[in-house]
C-alpha cells in the first residue's frame, strides 16, 4: 500500500496507478463534498469528476505544509461553485425578496430525530444560491466577505442568504417534525 506522499508524486509523475489509488481513496469523501453543493447524485458526479481532473492536473501545486485532505476538499469545493457559476443561468431562480423569512420559534432539535437523508433532502430543496451560502458558511467555515468574492457577490447579500437559508431549514425541519410526530401518535394508538 502507497502513502499519501508516494501516491502524490506518483501523480504528479501522472502514474495511472498512483491516479487510481487516490481516486479509489478520496473518491467517497469528496463526493460527499460535492453532494453537498450538487442538486442531485449526477451533478455531483459530474462535479467530482471535474475535481479529479484539476487535483490530478494541479497536484504538483501542493506545497505539503496542512492537510492533504483539506487541499482535496477545497479543490472540490471551488470546483462547485465554478460549476455553479457556470450553470447559474440555466436554473430556475428565486429573487431573494420573493422568499420570506419566518422563524419557528424552535429553540432547537434533537440531534437524532431526523435521518442524514432527511437532512440532506432538506438541505438540497433549498435555492441554489442559499444551498451555496449555507454550505459554504456552516460545513466550510468560509467567512461571509470570502463567500461574497466567491461568488461575486455582496457581503451583505451572503449574510442575507445564509440566515433566510437557516429560516427555510427551520421551517422544514419543523414540518418534518411534525409529521413525523403525527406518524408516530398514530402507529402508537393503533397498538393500544
Amino acid at each position: 500500500m502507497m502513502s499519501d506522499q508516494q501516491i502524490i508524486e506518483g501523480c504528479a509523475k501522472h502514474e495511472r496507478k498512483a491516479q487510481q489509488l487516490l481516486y479509489d481513496k478520496y473518491s467517497r469523501f469528496l463526493l460527499g463534498v460535492c453532494l453537498r453543493y450538487a442538486t442531485d447524485r449526477s451533478e455531483a458526479e459530474d462535479i467530482l469528476q471535474e475535481s479529479f481532473l484539476k487535483i490530478f492536473f494541479n497536484i504538483k501545486d501542493f506545497s505539503g505544509t496542512g492537510s492533504f485532505i483539506g487541499w482535496l476538499r477545497k479543490v472540490a469545493v471551488n470546483t462547485a461553485i465554478t460549476h455553479y457559476h457556470k450553470n447559474l443561468k440555466f436554473r430556475y431562480h428565486i429573487e431573494i425578496e420573493e422568499f420570506v423569512s419566518v422563524e419557528t420559534g424552535t429553540l432547537s432539535f434533537e440531534e437524532d430525530f431526523f435521518t442524514s437523508d432527511e437532512l440532506f433532502r432538506v438541505l438540497n430543496e433549498l435555492p441554489p444560491g442559499y444551498r451555496m451560502v449555507f454550505n459554504l458558511y456552516a460545513v466550510e467555515g468560509y467567512k461571509h466577505k470570502e463567500i461574497a468574492e466567491m461568488l461575486g457577490i455582496d457581503t451583505n447579500t451572503s449574510k442575507s442568504q445564509y440566515s433566510r437559508a437557516k429560516a427555510a431549514i427551520r421551517e422544514k425541519l419543523d414540518r418534518l417534525r411534525t409529521i413525523k410526530r403525527t406518524y408516530s401518535a398514530g402507529t402508537d394508538d393503533k397498538r393500544i
